[in-house]
C-alpha cells in the first residue's frame, strides 16, 4: 500500500488540525505519487538523509576542532578536502554515466549493455582511481621539498583513500540510477562521518595524539570500511534484480561520454571547493580551518541543491529518451521549486544563528561569521536555477556545459589569486560568490537556449523557445 500523507494526517491529527493542514499534505502526497513520484520520494529520502548528514557533520567537524585545535584541523581539512576531490574525479565521469545509461538501457530492454556498464564502470574506476593515487605518491615525493613539512605525512596517509573514494562514488551513481536512494546516499553522508568521528575518538582514547595524521588515519579505516559495505550491498541489490547472461561492454563509447561528463563534474567539484584549496594555498592552516568552518556551517542550506539533484538526474534521463513535448521542460521547472525555496528559508536560518554555531568550533572561529552573508547569495542564486547542469548532462549537452565550468572555474580561480593576497578570507568568499552568481546565470541560459526550457525561479515559463 503507498503511503499517503492525508490519510497519515487524518489519522494522526485533530479533526480541525487535518483541515488545515489540508493543502501542505496534499502537495506532499502529489510530490511523491504520479509522474515525478519516483523522483521526488527519492529527493525527499536524499533531503532527509542531508539534514541527518549536515547534523552529522556539524557534530563531528566541531569535535575534530575542539580535539585537534585550529592548527591541526586545518592541515586535516585541506589534505581531505583534496582526497575527496581527487578521489571524486578519478571516477572519469563513470559514476555520472551510468545514472544516464542504466534507465537507457533498462527502459530498452538491452540486459546485455546493462550487465556490461554495471561491471564495467565499477573495475574502470578501480583500476583509474589506482593509477592516479600511484602517481600522486611519486609526485609527492618529487615535490616534496616544495611543500610545508606538515602536510607531507597527512598527503601520503591520504593518498591511500583514493580508490575506496572513488568506488564509493561509482557505486553511490548505481544506486542512484535505480533510485535506490539510501543505498546511494547513506553510506557517504551518513555512516562515514560517524565512523571517523568514532575511529578518531577510539585512536585518542587509546593514548594516540590528536594531530592531523590521526585524523586521516581515522579517515582512512572509515573509508574502507563504509565502501566495502556499500559495495556487498550495490551488487547484492543489482544481482536479485538482474539476472545473469552475457555482457556487451562498450569502453570505447561509453569513455567518450564519460569524458565529457568528467569535464563537467570535475568543474563543478573543483568550483564547489576551490576556495578552501586556495585558501590553503596562500593563507595558514589556522585560516583554512576558519574558512572551512564557515562553509560547513552554510552546507546545511547548499545541501537542498544536491538533495533534489541526486534524486532528479534519473528522471531526467528517462524524461529525456520517453520525449514526450512539455514533460521534461514541465519537470524540470518544478525542480526549481523543490530547490529555491528550502534553500531560501535555510539561508535564512544559518544568518540568524550562524555565530552560535562556529563560535561552537573554539576560540576565534566566529571570525568567519561576516563571510557567510555573502557566501549565502551565491548558494542562492545557484539554488534559483535548480539543477541545471543534471539536465543538460542527461540530455547529451554535457560538452557545452563543461565549457560554462570552465569558464566559471577559470573566472573563480583568477578572482582567488587577485583578491586573497590582499583581503585574506574576504576574497575568497568575494571570488566564490561572483563565480556562483555566473555559473547560475550562465547554466540557465544554455538551459534555455539548447532546450527551450526557462529554468529560473521567477521567471514565466511563457519564455520557452525552440530547442536547439
Amino acid at each position: 500500500m503507498r503511503f499517503s500523507a492525508a490519510m497519515t494526517a487524518e489519522r494522526l491529527l485533530p479533526k480541525w488540525l487535518a483541515h488545515r493542514a489540508e493543502p501542505v499534505v496534499s502537495r506532499i502526497d502529489g510530490l511523491i505519487s504520479g509522474d515525478s513520484g519516483a523522483a521526488g520520494r527519492v529527493s525527499l529520502i536524499a533531503f532527509m538523509v542531508r539534514i541527518a548528514n549536515a547534523v552529522i557533520a556539524f557534530a563531528s567537524q566541531v569535535l575534530l576542532a575542539r580535539w585537534m585545535g585550529a592548527f591541526e584541523y586545518g592541515i586535516f581539512v585541506l589534505v581531505w578536502v583534496t582526497m575527496v576531490i581527487i578521489g571524486n574525479l578519478s571516477c572519469l565521469g563513470f559514476h555520472t554515466t551510468v545514472i544516464r545509461f542504466v534507465p537507457q538501457y533498462r527502459e530498452a530492454g538491452k540486459l546485455a549493455e546493462l550487465r556490461g556498464i554495471l561491471l564495467t564502470s565499477r573495475l574502470f574506476v578501480l583500476l583509474a582511481s589506482s593509477a592516479i593515487a600511484a602517481a600522486g605518491a611519486a609526485g609527492l615525493w618529487l615535490f616534496a621539498g616544495s611543500i610545508e613539512s606538515y602536510y607531507v605525512v597527512p598527503f601520503y596517509l591520504g593518498i591511500v583513500c583514493l580508490p575506496m573514494i572513488a568506488l564509493s562514488d561509482v557505486l553511490q551513481g548505481i544506486a542512484r540510477a535505480n533510485a535506490w536512494a539510501g543505498a546511494a546516499l547513506a553510506p557517504t553522508y551518513l555512516i562515514r562521518p560517524i565512523l571517523i568521528l568514532l575511529f578518531m575518538a577510539g585512536a585518542m582514547i587509546a593514548g594516540y595524539a590528536p594531530n592531523a595524521t590521526t585524523a586521516i588515519l581515522a579517515a582512512i579505516t572509515a573509508t574502507y570500511a563504509t565502501t566495502i559495505y556499500q559495495l556487498i550491498n550495490v551488487t547484492t541489490r543489482i544481482d536479485r534484480r538482474i539476472e545473469e547472461g552475457p555482457r556487451t561492454v562498450s569502453l570505447r563509447f561509453w569513455i567518450s561520454v564519460s569524458l565529457p561528463i568528467f569535464l563537467v563534474e570535475s568543474f563543478f567539484f573543483l568550483l564547489t571547493n576551490a576556495d578552501v584549496l586556495m585558501v590553503g594555498a596562500y593563507m595558514t592552516p589556522h585560516d583554512v580551518a576558519i574558512y572551512y568552518a564557515t562553509v560547513k556551517t552554510l552546507a546545511i542550506a547548499h545541501f537542498v541543491y544536491f538533495a533534489v539533484k541526486a534524486g532528479v538526474a534519473q528522471r531526467y534521463a528517462h524524461l529525456a529518451q520517453e520525449n514526450v513535448p512539455g514533460r521534461l521542460g514541465e519537470f524540470a521547472r518544478v525542480t526549481v521549486n523543490w530547490t529555491f525555496f528550502p534553500t531560501l528559508l535555510l539561508a535564512v536560518v544559518i544568518l540568524i544563528v550562524g555565530k552560535p554555531m562556529l563560535i561552537l568550533f573554539g576560540p576565534g572561529f566566529d571570525a568567519g561569521y561576516p563571510l557567510l552573508f555573502l557566501l549565502v547569495l551565491g548558494v542562492v542564486a545557484r539554488a534559483a536555477v535548480g539543477p541545471a547542469e543534471s539536465l543538460l548532462t542527461m540530455t547529451g549537452h554535457q560538452n557545452i556545459c563543461a565549457m560554462a565550468y570552465a569558464a566559471t572555474l577559470a573566472l573563480n580561480v583568477g578572482l582567488n589569486v587577485l583578491l586573497i593576497p590582499d583581503y585574506g578570507l574576504w576574497g575568497a568568499a568575494i571570488a566564490t560568490t561572483i563565480a556562483m552568481t555566473f555559473e547560475a546565470a550562465t547554466l540557465s541560459f544554455i538551459v534555455w537556449y539548447r532546450l527551450g526550457i526557462v529554468m529560473a525561479v521567477f521567471l514565466p515559463a511563457a519564455g520557452a523557445r525552440e530547442t536547439r
